[in-house]
This record gives structure tokens, sequence and C-alpha cells, in this order.
């Protein structure tokens, strides 16, 4: 996976046992007990987050519906900036021109 090329200890969904059948309990686990940052388009984590505080550390990407291809150029060209802005928040957007950090 590029991010992890790019010096990042990432995870997709895929390489978890249960793969895309994996809850979004069982994602919530796993980044809890392995200190990880969730990355999704799904609201739902939104939601788990403002009223549970779980994940601890959440990447919302708000770019609708685009080619794979696409995102991974917006999340290259912003990478810094995202790891800049964990450094100061746990609840980060990414859109298509913009990172918002969410306090």
């Amino acid at each position: 996976m590029w991010l992890d090329e790019a010096g990042h200890d990432a995870v997709h969904t895929l390489d978890l046992p249960r793969g895309n059948g994996t809850t979004d309990n069982e994602i919530l686990d796993i980044a809890a007990a392995e200190q990880r940052t969730v990355v999704t388009k799904d609201d739902d984590f939104v939601q788990s987050f403002l009223i549970t505080g779980r994940p601890a550390k959440l990447l919302l990407v708000s770019t609708g519906n685009i080619a794979n291809s696409v995102l991974e150029s917006i999340v290259r060209e912003h990478v810094g900036e995202i790891a800049d802005a964990f450094a100061a928040a746990d609840f980060v957007e990414l859109g298509n021109d913009a990172l918002t950090v969410h306090e």
C-alpha cells in the first residue's frame, strides 16, 4: 500500500481477518487496541466519534464519489498537512480542495 511506502503504518480493511465484512465496532476496537487513526468516507464513524469519542483519531474523506487514483493524488498532496493536523486535533476532514481541522 502506498501509505506504507510513504512511511505510514497503514492497514486496509481488506487486510483484516474478516476483510470488508469487518463491522464498524470491530474496526473501532482494532483502532483502539493498535492506536490507529480511522480513515473513512462513512458518516457512521463521525457520529461515533462525536457521541462516544471512538475512534480516538478520525480522518473523514469528504471528496464525494471520485476515482481511487484521484483520491490517492489528493491524499498524497496533503499527507504532510494531515499528519501535522493530527498533532493538534483528533478529527480532521479532507475534501477535494481543503483540509478542515475540527476542534
